[in-house]
């Protein structure tokens, strides 16, 4: 009994995650748990074969549940007990959708929000309904915590005017993939760094598609240089997830009870089905569940109309895909030939000094920016004139004013008149920048 018992508890809580995150359980306190949990399913079956007991179906089936909910729950807990424990700084991005507000009400049981042991961050996109900010106002109330809250690189946070004013108020409608970088990849990496986290507590599942299949309750995301990532709840579905939100009647987010078994930015987030009909009230599902409990179907409502680049259909918000880590954190042209342009006046003085330059207009989140960073670099160690960067997305009405920007990159030559000529091309290799100062000079 005593081999087959370690063999169960191996299969639960799984050999590799116990021996590479080293846990402070020790191997003989589970044994006895999964042994007791053996004896009790043995007991459980065998009323089925009393002749004396009535074979309830109904009562069986919800006996069950409550028995697979409660060992989902200890192995959560267990995972995030190590995520907590086991590193100094484990912060949870907690975007406020079921599965976070269950591992927030878990983290509350354990003490963690309340001791400040486990950090709680949210991004707000300036695009999420206005529920969603709200709704973390009312939990942090609620359990006693207060919220690392991150947003877009220069924009204060809660002011949508300055992002609009910074980035433009449809860059999602221009670049969605830009707009993910800026508003969600960049911040929140951002906020990772802030915190200092070691250990990254996520509640994404299995049950949530075909994309998170295979995720375990442990990973080593390449974030950082290698930062511990937890999925306590990577096994349980949604129809787990709404049984704990009942169960222990959880504060969730008010749009369940609206239609929306997920939520995320309000421009691509529509109710499963959409008519609403479908509804999570009073800790009951009002109308059929199916839509929203069927494998795959918790983010059918999101992304909705949206796509990639290369034309498919979009799944994922940029977070958690491949290259995420790569963080906006550093500028362009650090070193090299292209110098900088401070402020407004250093460039109007360039401007009217009388001499030509060249100065790209630029902001270091571009992709196209990016893309022709090592061109214009190559470019200036050969220019015979000198060669400039300008950021213009911290500038923009400076920058359409007065260096005919309208998008990232511009690149303008300044004459020795005053005037300024746009290159207006989007060929951008150091040989095409020659040719444009040597024809426009």
């Amino acid at each position: 009994m005593k081999v087959y018992a370690t063999t169960v508890a191996a299969a639960l809580f799984g050999a590799a995650t116990v021996s590479a995150f080293t846990p402070s359980f020790s191997a003989k306190s589970i044994t006895r748990a999964t042994t007791n949990a053996v004896v009790q399913s043995t007991s459980a079956l065998a009323m089925a074969d009393d002749d004396a007991a009535v074979f309830d179906q109904e009562a069986y089936i919800a006996e069950s549940k409550e028995m697979r909910l409660k060992h989902l729950e200890e192995q959560a807990m267990f995972a995030l007990k190590i995520a907590v424990e086991n590193y100094g700084n484990a912060v949870f991005p907690n975007a406020l959708i079921a599965g976070d507000v269950v591992i927030t009400h878990l983290l509350h049981r354990m003490g963690y929000l309340k001791d400040g042991r486990a950090t709680v961050m949210c991004v707000d996109t300036f695009h999420l309904f206005p529920e969603t900010m709200e709704f973390l106002k009312e939990i942090e109330e609620f359990y006693g915590f207060k919220a690392e809250v991150f947003c877009a690189e220069g924009v204060p946070v809660g002011d949508k005017a300055a992002y609009d004013n910074k980035y433009g108020a449809n860059l999602w409608k221009e670049d969605i993939e830009q707009y993910d970088k800026v508003c969600k990849v960049e911040p929140f990496q951002r906020g990772l760094k802030t915190c200092n986290t070691d250990c990254m507590i996520n509640g994404r599942t299995r049950w949530q598609g075909f994309e998170r299949a295979w995720i375990d309750q442990f990973e080593n995301a390449p974030i950082g240089g290698g930062l511990a990532k937890c999925n306590p709840i990577a096994y349980w579905t949604l129809e787990d997830t709404f049984d704990y939100i009942a169960k222990y009647e959880v504060p969730h987010h008010p749009l369940h009870a609206k239609g929306y078994p997920s939520i995320g930015d309000a421009k691509d987030t529509i109710p499963i089905p959409e008519d609403g009909s479908t509804k999570f009230v009073d800790f009951k599902f009002v109308g059929d569940k199916t839509p929203w409990l069927d494998y795959a179907s918790e983010r059918k409502g999101r992304f909705v109309g949206l796509e990639n680049k290369d034309g498919s259909t979009k799944t994922e918000c940029g977070i958690h895909v491949a290259g995420a880590e790569q963080t906006f954190d550093r500028d362009l042209w650090e070193e090299g030939k292209v110098q900088n342009i401070s402020s407004n006046d250093e460039a109007l003085e360039i401007i009217k000094s009388g001499k030509e330059a060249i100065i790209a207009v630029y902001a270091p989140w571009c992709q196209f920016c990016q893309g022709m960073e090592d061109e214009y670099a190559k470019y200036a160690e050969s220019a015979g004139v000198p060669v400039y960067k300008f950021r213009g997305d911290e500038e923009r009405e400076f920058v359409q004013e007065f260096l005919n920007t309208e998008s990232f990159p511009t690149v303008n030559l300044i004459k020795s008149d005053g005037s300024v000529v746009k290159y207006d091309s989007e060929a951008r290799s150091a040989d095409d920048f020659a040719k444009f100062e040597k024809s426009t000079a």
